[in-house]
């Protein structure tokens, strides 16, 4: 039966573990002594290696042999071992993954009011480090039943304060599950995605080449949690296999299969990747194994021509580059096709230079693929005419007469020099990116590639990395291994740096009482950040409008340029307190300007009450109309004459601006009814009389005023009566 075998891309190390692998391993090439913290990775083969070059597993901090080095391993350890090592005086490492260490973080941020719900396995060592750190209490739960008996036995609703975070190597689709059951149940809970991306990137490619096969070969070590879910993902589409090595084989039989696929756990060196390969090729025609993982392309390569002196025998694909690495590798190799000669530029194609090598007889030839690591769009862009340039011989092809030569080989070669100089002398170097790959970006500076992980480009998590190619970007090297000539670079040093420079610069300056003029950043239901030439200030919502807001939309929005003035500055947590609102906008100050006692004014009634009518008069200031002035006649309740939403002419009577508070009148702008007239005539001769007498006619008055006048005395007074 024809077979065919696919291998997935994802198989073999992930970033954080290689970076741990590499850690150890530097380590001991330089001669240290070194112990790790429970076994580095979960792979038994790998531990078993590093054992024979005299690494050392410990269980507790206390069984540290004196002068060597602890290396606390990828998936971390609890906070209290962190503190007892840095209390012991032990030389230690920390290998924990970049990832892990990201959960840390911010599960030791919450307050301790704050509940943690933690999606992963109780009893693993990453969960219990990343419980460690949480202030508050920290719940696991592996699945959706144990999710909802959280939920339940706690009564969480969606009022508590929760977040929620995941291991991460937690299963992709399990997460989705529980994921939806927070969001429905618990809403006020803050969740977090760190499922691992080359996690998820393997569980996601490991259901698709399940789908695709009749049967799928998991290989890690059986205690791997990543591995476990790459199994549990295929298993879920046809039969899977999970072995540890490749003399596992020989007890499963798969000759019922005509399509396998080959996956691997983040954990599982590419030597034993290529063991299993070499295995089952022995029983397969070579011609009909298809891989289409960057592995390598040679799948019966041997694990003895590793060399295990001088570096481990694994190999990392964590920026996807295997092909380049295996020809930088090339050039080292003392044999014909390795060497470096120089050659002189006689003719330039649209796809192909041709150079004269001294002391050869082949034609040279440099394809344009092979003239540089950077874009470019022709040859001449690279090279001239006459032009003399160093050149490494990639292939010789004697029948055909021509030499493959590589001008990109050997930049690549000579740019790892400058590379490693950079990152000694902690240079900023600039460079292309030139590709995307998993996990982040490659880009090519001094004749060399360098790769920067997602997270050190700079880029917000939600956004496409993507925008970066082509892009010139300034870099530092942070870390390098040296004996697989890989660097790791880090946009977000530098922006960091820069960032902190102009914030520095910026502090020296600042006062309080100063006037700035800046650009909104973002905005939060308690205020707005802005950005005021390097440094963020924040300008509170009861700063934003003299009216009351409920959100600062109402007033700014992200991007406005705003003019500002600093209230106040705290130095030492270096933060900025703005203000927004202008004196000349202060409703009181407009009161006191444009409405002075005595004046009319215009208002909305906003509120009523048992003694009186409250009037908003201008934004923020309400002033009351007490019942006795809403009108001349006698009202039981200002809902005799008002109701709210009325627009209504005022009279300003009183104004206390200490107390922020506003006296009107109604009454005193509407003309008063005619008994009310009658009354007043009748009360002012009678309080009057002595001081008018000589001046009045005494003849004509005294017969007609009693008569007329009386019966309004008599009404007023029963209506007094009533």
């Amino acid at each position: 039966m024809s077979k065919t075998v696919n291998v997935a891309k994802t198989a073999g190390f992930c970033f954080g573990v290689d970076r741990a692998v590499n850690l150890v391993y530097d380590l001991v090439n330089k001669g240290e002594k070194v112990c790790t913290l429970g076994p580095i990775i979960h792979n038994a083969q790998l531990v078993a290696d590093l054992e024979s070059r005299g690494v050392k597993i410990i269980d507790h901090i206390s069984e540290c042999p004196r002068g060597y080095t602890v290396v606390i391993r990828t998936h971390g350890v609890e906070k209290q071992v962190v503190d007892n090592i840095e209390n012991s005086n032990i030389s230690y490492v920390n290998a924990t993954c970049p990832f892990v260490t990201k959960i840390h973080n911010i599960v030791k941020k919450q307050d301790e009011n704050v509940d943690v719900l933690v999606a992963g396995d109780k009893n693993h060592p990453e969960v219990k480090g990343i419980c460690s750190y949480c202030k508050g209490r920290a719940f696991v739960f592996k699945n959706e039943k144990e999710l909802l008996e959280i939920i339940q036995s706690n009564g969480f609703n969606e009022n508590s304060p929760l977040i929620c975070v995941s291991q991460t190597t937690f299963s992709l689709k399990e997460w989705k599950k529980c994921e939806k059951i927070i969001k429905k149940v618990c809403t006020n809970c803050k969740i977090f995605d760190t499922i691992c991306n080359a996690t998820s990137d393997r569980q996601a490619e490991a259901e698709e080449l399940s789908k695709n096969s009749d049967a799928v070969i998991v290989i890690g070590g059986r205690h791997s949690s990543n591995t476990c879910k790459l199994r549990d993902t295929a298993s879920a589409n046809c039969p899977s296999f999970l072995i540890e090595t490749a003399q596992e084989l020989k007890d499963i039989d798969l000759s019922a299969y005509s399509v396998i696929g080959v996956t691997a756990g983040a954990s599982t060196p590419s030597v034993i990747i290529k063991e299993v390969l070499k295995t089952m090729s022995e029983e397969i025609k070579e011609k009909e194994v298809e891989t289409t993982s960057a592995v390598t392309e040679e799948v019966v390569e041997t694990a003895e021509n590793a060399d295990k002196a001088s570096k481990p025998a694994v190999k990392a694909s964590a920026d996807g580059e295997a092909s380049f690495e295996e020809l930088l590798n090339e050039s080292f190799k003392e044999n014909e096709n390795s060497k470096v000669v120089k050659g002189t530029v006689v003719r330039i194609t649209p796809t192909e230079v041709y150079v004269d090598v001294p002391g050869r007889k082949q034609t040279g030839v440099v394809a344009f693929d092979d003239l540089s690591s950077d874009p470019i769009s022709k040859c001449e862009d690279v090279v001239a005419i006459g032009d003399e340039i160093d050149l490494v011989i990639m292939k010789t092809d004697d029948q055909d007469g021509v030499l493959k030569l590589s001008k990109r080989l050997f930049d690549a070669v000579k740019g790892w020099d400058n590379i490693v100089a950079a990152k000694e002398s902690d240079e900023i170097l600039e460079g292309v990116v030139t590709a995307v790959v998993r996990g982040g970006v490659l880009v090519s500076a001094k004749g060399a590639k360098v790769f920067v992980p997602a997270s050190l480009t700079g880029v917000p998590r939600n956004q496409d990395i993507n925008i970066l190619k082509g892009t010139t970007v300034r870099f530092k090297v942070i870390d390098i291994n040296t004996a697989r000539r890989r660097a790791v670079g880090s946009v977000k040093a530098v922006l960091s740096a820069e960032r902190k420079a102009a914030q520095d610069a910026a502090w020296e300056k600042l006062e309080e009482g100063m006037k700035l003029t800046g650009t909104v950043k973002s905005l939060t239901s308690y205020g707005a950040f802005v950005d005021i030439g390097g440094v963020d200030g924040m300008i509170h919502i009861s700063e934003l409008s003299w009216s009351r807001i409920k959100h600062p939309s109402e007033v700014v929005n992200v991007g406005d340029t705003v003019d500002v003035t600093i209230k106040s500055l705290d130095t030492e947590n270096r933060k900025i307190s703005l203000g927004f609102k202008k004196v000349e906008d202060n409703p009181w100050e407009i009161l006191k300007r444009d409405y002075p006692i005595g004046s009319t004014i215009t208002g909305r009634v906003v509120g009523l009450a048992s003694f009186g009518a409250f009037v908003n008069i201008l934004p923020g200031i309400d002033g009351l109309v007490h019942i006795s002035q809403i009108s001349w006649e006698r009202i039981k309740t200002p809902a005799d004459k008002l109701a709210v939403g009325d627009m209504i002419d005022c009279k300003v009577t009183e104004v206390d601006f200490d107390k922020k508070r506003v006296s009107l009148s109604i009454k005193e702008l509407l003309p008063p009814p005619e008994e009310t007239i009658s009354e007043l005539a009748d009360e002012a001769p009678a309080e009057e009389a002595p001081a008018e007498e000589p001046a009045e006619a005494p003849v004509e008055e005294p017969a007609e005023a009693p008569v007329e006048e009386a019966p309004a005395v008599e009404e007023t007074a029963e209506e007094a009566a009533e």
